[in-house]
């Protein structure tokens, strides 16, 4: 059975740091590129960033860039974001992603609140 738990997700004030996790199961993790995606109350479903299979390439969204770092360790089957200087406008809830060709997973989502 296919799993993206996502986990790490919660209240914080502006500027400061949160650190989600994906854990992936029941699918050839590190054959998968991931991505973390956020969806705001009343917005669309947004890509966040991207990371290949092994880790050497990465994608940001220009609202990111610079503040969040994506990253994989292929061995324990996770993907974290890492999210610094956070603003109010990234308050959304969080979803991982997997996807290799036509087969995709979605995690279902961790809470992420910036407010002070």
């Amino acid at each position: 059975q296919v799993q993206l738990v996502e986990s790490g997700g919660g209240l914080v004030q502006p500027g400061g740091s949160l650190r989600l996790s994906c854990a992936a199961s029941g699918f050839t993790f590190s054959s998968y590129a991931m991505s973390w995606y956020r969806q705001a109350l009343g917005k669309e479903r947004e890509l966040v960033a991207s990371i290949i299979t092994d880790g050497r390439f990465t994608n940001y969204a220009d609202s990111v860039k610079g503040r969040f770092t994506i990253s994989r360790d292929n061995g324990k089957n996770t993907v974290y974001l890492q999210m610094n200087s956070l603003k109010p406008e990234d308050t959304a809830v969080y979803y991982c992603y997997a996807r290799r060709l036509s087969r995709d997973y979605w995690g279902q989502g961790t809470q992420v609140t910036v407010s002070s």
